[in-house]
């Protein structure tokens, strides 16, 4: 809709740069003595840090281009929400070449809080962006089914809570954190397409 195109148009340009920043973060060093081969396996937090921010930031966006499709308009506060959650979803980059590079390594757990607390912030704008939208129908298309709306709700009410417990997994396990995280990513990612099933729990 028009109201809300500059919006999306917006973000849209956010979520893309962030998800190429991402992969521009990914470097190999060679040592004297190593072969390129050895090189290339040795980064492999990077590739695993790469995948989970690059899923995390597409399903931010597969549930943001949703969401705004259901609302007839936008207003200055939440443009504001709007703004905010997306500079989040810019700065994930920075957490996520940390943990690329001290995963397994001294500091490992300040560089995955720093990541873990940075998807707990998104979340947490997340839903706020969400139900200030969302409540009373604020911005909401008369058109909307409210079952499609309590869907949405569904989806998006796990996030914090399940954020919070990647939080407090870093200091038991760093890399188990990291592939909670994933694996959150993965649930969503099938998830996310369920919106559209307003009868069905997602």
């Amino acid at each position: 809709m028009e109201a809300t195109a500059r919006l999306e148009t917006f973000s849209d340009g956010v979520f893309a740069i962030a998800a190429t920043l991402l992969v521009l973060e990914i470097g190999v060093t060679v040592e004297h003595g190593q072969s390129l081969g050895s090189a290339l396996l040795d980064i492999w937090p990077s590739y695993l840090a790469y995948a989970t921010s690059f899923l995390v930031i597409g399903i931010i966006w597969i549930n943001h281009h949703h969401t705004v499709g259901l609302m007839r308009r936008v207003d200055r506060t939440f443009l504001f929400l709007n703004l905010l959650l997306l500079l989040v979803v810019a700065f994930i980059p920075f957490p996520t070449k940390l943990v690329a590079d001290y995963l397994q390594k001294p500091g490992e757990r300040a560089a995955t809080l720093a990541y873990a607390i940075t998807l707990l912030l998104m979340a947490v704008l997340f839903n706020i962006w969400w139900h200030y939208a969302r409540g009373g129908r604020r911005l909401i298309r008369d058109e909307v089914a409210e079952k499609e709306l309590r869907s949405v709700d569904r989806a998006f009410d796990p996030g914090v809570p399940a954020y919070a417990i990647v939080v407090g997994l870093v200091f038991v396990s760093p890399l188990a954190a990291l592939l909670v995280t994933l694996a959150l990513a993965v649930f969503y990612l099938p998830s996310a397409a369920l919106f559209d099933r307003g009868g069905e729990p997602t």
